[in-house]
């Protein structure tokens, strides 16, 4: 796909009210976690607060500070839910207490120098670990069966909950030290695997943040249990079915087998769009970013299993896959429960844990010897020993066969949209010397003399060789759009010169707050932020950089404007080649940061997805592109960050 470039001019722009740079931006109502919680006794809330706030000054001075997540989750509950208003019925008011009491328990357990006592706990047990993200302590709880032998390594099942508008971290918690919950209760009993539960940023489809912090809880149990990384399960119900979907499509190599119960898996369909209501292209384009159907090979390399009950609405995302399948030569194993609605029987979950004791078994094959990987983007770049590095253009899809011979160890790759792609095999293997089969080209690796595990191949005018993409060229993790850079470290740096552009002013300070409220509240976590003074090497180094203003502005901005692809000028500034006014523009992107490639740069933009998408979360999608240009003669709403007047994708180097 050719670099995008889309105009968005409607003629109502004509029309568009006059915006006075004194006037203040309507406020947009919060939908997740909903507003209106009941109102907290002055008593109790001072009390709950002086607690909270005793933590804030207390939690660091512990000797095991590497162990205060556990703690830190508890406190940060009820930290979120007084200032949010989290608190949705009387029976709400009790939990809080009783989560600072188990804090407290834990706090001094700590602060004795016991090493976590409850790691030895049997049955539901709440644990927490701390975000690469944001930094942010973050809840997971676990089911671990009394008679599970520990001494040696032991199934997972990473269970993933459905939607639950009103369960933040205070009611997941409660509900994870109360309640048995995978495959709707009727896992209880059994005594043969631990059970993960991701909190996943409460309700965000499972995605964005939300996604990586299931591989982040799978790690921080792995720190302390005896997980068996080959037999790792993934499944979950609901919203939590879409989230196996949409994980277990994505990184498959990661799972032993993959459940999915109801959800959805794409969004035109599931929210019954016709052509009339379609956003603008680049938007449905990045529908391929969550949409299963583009990724639907991936799920044939290991055991999948869907669920629906017969009389579940939902049960229309499993067939519209079981046509998926069917069209590319499959039958999709599918476990249908007759006169059933939204929820699992006794009798499908005897033949689900049939199937999953079956893929515990098994188990994953490592190293793989077929492999299939489809994908429009390197954000989900390979599986297993195979990895993309390269595409011919993002979002017009990529396809690679691959096979390894099990005799002398020769591999055979069949690619589509395909320009560069690495092969990695494990310490003990050794490629040097073997036979590279790739679009019926023959490659043989060289013989340095010791054993090598890596290979890098480059397509280029149609014929392949040894070597690695050229600096500056899209590649997995530095692939766009700009949700993207919220899916690893960042830092927000906000302006620290007083603008000179009063709209602009006004409309970088509301967007920026609002992106500080909406991270808290629906991304359950404070923004980290740094002026552009305080930045220090390992920032750069290791963190993505969303910079707020201009060069007049931000120094950051300031430091590296010559080498972003917008131009500023005294009165215009200049982005793919069209003049905007200064005054009444701001330019929104993502780019590689100068400073560090390694790492992006952001413009002028948090999750571009907002409030008014968050009624269903098959709309929680990336809403913007690589870059585009905002009209400020609208307001920021619940759908957009004001007028789109331009927006697009930068092509595969980044022009």
């Amino acid at each position: 796909m050719k670099a995008a470039l889309f105009s968005l001019l409607p003629a109502v722009a004509l029309l568009a009210p006059v915006i006075r740079a004194d006037e203040a931006i309507a406020p947009i109502p919060r939908i997740l976690p909903p507003e209106g919680g009941v109102e907290l006794p002055s008593e109790i809330r001072s009390n709950l607060s002086s607690r909270v706030e005793d933590y804030a000054d207390r939690i660091w001075e512990v000797d095991h500070k590497d162990h205060v997540a556990d703690v830190a989750v508890l406190v940060k509950a009820v930290d979120l839910a007084l200032k949010h208003g989290e608190f949705y019925s009387e029976k709400d008011i009790p939990i809080a207490a009783e989560l600072l009491d188990l804090a407290d328990s834990r706090y001094q357990a700590l602060d004795a120098g016991d090493e976590r006592p409850w790691l030895k706990e049997r049955g539901l047990v709440i644990r927490g670990y701390r975000s690469s993200i944001d930094g942010s302590y973050q809840p997971f709880g676990l089911e671990i069966p009394e008679s599970l032998d520990l001494s040696r390594p032991v199934p997972l099942l990473v269970w993933l909950h459905g939607r639950g508008d009103k369960s933040t971290d205070l009611h997941f918690l409660n509900q994870c030290r109360k309640k048995s919950q995978a495959l709707g209760g009727f896992y209880k009993d059994q005594e043969e695997a631990i059970v993960l539960h991701p909190f996943g940023r409460q309700c965000v489809g499972w995605k964005h943040a939300g996604e990586i912090d299931v591989f982040e809880a799978i790690e921080a149990l792995k720190a302390d249990y005896p997980v068996d990384p080959d037999r790792i399960l993934l499944a979950g119900f609901s919203m939590g079915g879409a989230g196996a979907w949409h994980i277990g499509a994505h990184y498959r190599d990661q799972f032993c087998g993959v459940h999915t119960g109801a959800g959805f898996a794409e969004t035109k369909i599931y929210n019954g769009l016709t052509p009339d209501q379609y956003p603008a292209e680049y938007e449905q384009i990045l529908w391929q970013a969550y949409d299963v159907p583009n990724y639907l090979e991936n799920l044939l390399n290991g055991p999948f299993l869907a669920y629906s009950g017969a009389k579940d609405k939902q049960k229309a995302t499993a067939d519209l896959m079981e046509r998926e399948f069917a069209k590319i030569g499959h039958q999709m194993r599918h476990v249908i429960a007759p006169e059933t609605e939204h929820k699992y029987t006794a009798e499908a979950v005897t033949e689900i844990r049939a199937w999953m004791g079956e893929c515990w078994k098994r188990g994953r094959e490592r190293p793989s010897a077929k492999i299939l990987w489809q994908t429009p983007t390197l954000r989900y770049p390979g599986y297993d020993w195979l990895r993309l590095t390269g595409l011919n253009a993002h979002w017009t899809g990529a396809r690679v066969q691959a096979e390894r011979s099990t005799e002398n160890g020769s591999i055979s790759l069949q690619t589509s949209g395909v320009r560069a792609l690495e092969i990695h095999l494990g310490a003990s293997e050794d490629l040097a010397g073997v036979r590279i089969t790739v679009d019926d080209q023959d490659l043989v690796a060289e013989k340095p003399g010791f054993p090598v595990n890596s290979l890098s191949l480059l397509k280029k005018d149609g014929d392949w060789s040894w070597g690695e993409p050229l600096p500056g060229s899209k590649r997995p993790g530095l692939q766009g759009p700009i949700d993207d850079a919220f899916m690893s470290r960042f830092i927000v740096v906000p302006p620290d010169h007083s603008p000179s552009l009063p709209k602009v002013a006004r409309w970088v300070d509301f967007e920026l707050n609002h992106f500080r409220s909406r991270w808290r509240a629906l991304m359950r976590a404070d923004l980290p932020e740094k002026t552009a003074a305080d930045l220090d090497s390992d920032d750069l180094r290791e963190a993505n950089l969303i910079l707020w203003g201009d060069p007049a502005s931000n120094s950051m901005i300031a430091e590296i404007a010559g080498r972003l692809p917008v131009e500023w000028k005294d009165e215009v500034f200049v982005l793919r080649g069209r003049t905007f006014s200064r005054k009444d523009h701001v330019p929104v992107l993502i780019f590689p940061n100068p400073l560090n490639p390694d790492r992006y740069v952001v413009l002028n933009s948090g999750l571009t997805f907002r409030e008014g998408h968050d009624r269903t979360n098959s709309l929680q999608n990336p809403k913007l592109p690589d870059w585009s240009v905002i009209g400020l003669d609208h307001d920021p709403d619940a759908v957009a960050p004001g007028r789109i007047a331009a927006a697009g994708f930068f092509d595969e180097n980044w022009k």
